[in-house]
């Protein structure tokens, strides 16, 4: 981008951190871009907030070292854009489009906004069911085509895992395309991303975006909305299923509410932004299926000290069709995936969308898992033996239901040396 007399509107006026604040001959409306020229290099902003006819704070993507008063502002005259297409496929990039993975520089077909409504002919989510091959997640608590999951767990338990399996069976069943969104992701974090799903084989048929936890709130504000362009992209132009995973949408909320700090908004709720439900509903109502395709989301979300009534917990929930809760208990006995067969649920395990079969039988698991988790205490103090005839039989198939649960990974199998192991439902309903 160049600076000249057309496109500039003003002047540097103070600098706080990453809150530029902008003198205007010509105030812009509010999300448009600017930038600033700085030997040679520019350094992006966004429109957040107008002060007065003459005043605006803007919020930058890059550092503000060097930047100075009185430098002159240029306007770009739309939303930032990111470049899309096809040759994203297969790379690792940064919220702008640009190569991290010293690869030559995409080759985009076309450039996207990173702000834009629902896609016209909005469908949302669907009530089909998208099978993903893993037993436990298919039968309790299964993924909405077009709709959104959310992962609840902490370190150590097998969230990672478990993503690039969905992904892998995103390739293997669908045919479709994965957009991986590092929202605050540690450069050690994308690293190890990076070559597990090289050695996974599902990295052909996947981008990844990030925005690491070094760089601008503005940019962890911003980047899943870059990743979500080009999930867009691949649904509506290419035809692809997407999926959409998001790690972590904690991260995106803390991004805003440290934005809104720094404009001066008063916290609301907890020290959270006011804004925090417009926010993540703009991000959420996105991710949808429409004619051509689906983009369908697995979102890791970090819940603060355990505590699900933390108002970004709910507010995320409130807009997920899966819920997936990890559990470290199961993952301390070595039972992967460490999926919680109990507190997991979905919207879609209804008897009038999946059937009275399918319902009948995941409510029976349910109800075995359930008895066995109030008698455990009394196992543990009386013993098996002093248990009822009815009792005991509960336990003997709860048992063998929660092995039969746990299941080898594909994404896994060059470090366990067991092969992935894909199951239909429909096998899956006649084991259990």
């Amino acid at each position: 981008m160049e600076a000249n007399s057309a496109n500039t509107i003003g002047e540097v006026l103070e600098i706080h951190g990453p809150v530029v604040i902008v003198r205007c001959t010509l105030l812009p409306p509010l999300r448009r871009a600017l930038f600033v020229v700085l030997n040679g290099q520019t350094y992006l902003m966004e429109v957040h907030r107008h002060l007065s006819p003459e005043l605006l704070q803007a919020i930058t993507f890059h550092t503000t070292d060097g930047l100075c008063r009185g430098m002159p502002v240029c306007d770009t005259g739309d939303v930032l854009h990111v470049p899309v297409g096809n040759a994203a496929l297969g790379r690792m990039l940064n919220m702008f489009g640009e190569a991290l993975d010293d690869k030559p520089p995409l080759e985009a077909t076309r450039l996207r906004p990173i702000h834009a409504p629902p896609a016209r002919g909005f469908f949302g989510a669907d009530s089909a069911m998208l099978p993903t091959g893993i037993k436990v997640v298919d039968l309790l608590a299964p993924f909405v085509r077009g709709g959104k999951a959310g992962l609840f767990g902490g370190a150590g338990v097998g969230k990672t895992v478990l993503i690039m399996e969905f992904m892998h069976a995103m390739n293997q069943l669908h045919r479709g395309v994965s957009v991986f969104a590092g929202i605050g992701e540690r450069i050690r974090e994308a690293h190890e991303l990076w070559h597990e799903m090289q050695q996974a084989g599902v990295l052909e048929r996947a981008t990844l975006v990030f925005g690491q936890m070094n760089e601008s709130p503005g940019v962890r504000f911003r980047v899943g909305l870059s990743a979500l362009s080009l999930a867009e992209f691949y649904r509506d132009n290419s035809g692809f299923d997407v999926l959409l995973v998001m790690d972590n949408v904690f991260r995106f909320v803390q991004a805003g509410a440290e934005v809104s700090s720094l404009l001066g908004r008063i916290s609301a709720t907890m020290g959270y932004q006011p804004t925090i439900g417009s926010e993540v509903a703009e991000l959420e109502d996105r991710i949808a299926a429409s004619e051509r395709g689906s983009i369908t989301s697995v979102q890791a979300v970090y819940v603060p000290a355990d505590d699900m009534s933390d108002p970004a917990v709910t507010t995320i929930m409130s807009h997920l069709d899966t819920t997936v809760i990890l559990s470290r208990s199961m993952a301390a006995n070595g039972l992967y995936p460490a999926i919680d067969p109990i507190l997991s649920s979905s919207r879609t395990l209804d008897q009038q969308l999946l059937g009275e079969r399918h319902y009948s039988i995941a409510e029976g698991v349910r109800e075995h898992l359930a008895r066995y988790r109030e008698l455990e205490d009394i196992i543990a103090i009386l013993g098996f033996d002093e248990l009822s005839p009815a009792d005991q039989l509960t336990v003997a198939r709860a048992r063998k239901l929660q092995r039969y649960l746990t299941q080898p990974f594909a994404v896994t199998a060059a470090h366990t040396g067991i092969a992935g192991a894909g199951v239909s439902l429909e096998q899956t309903l006649g084991d259990c």
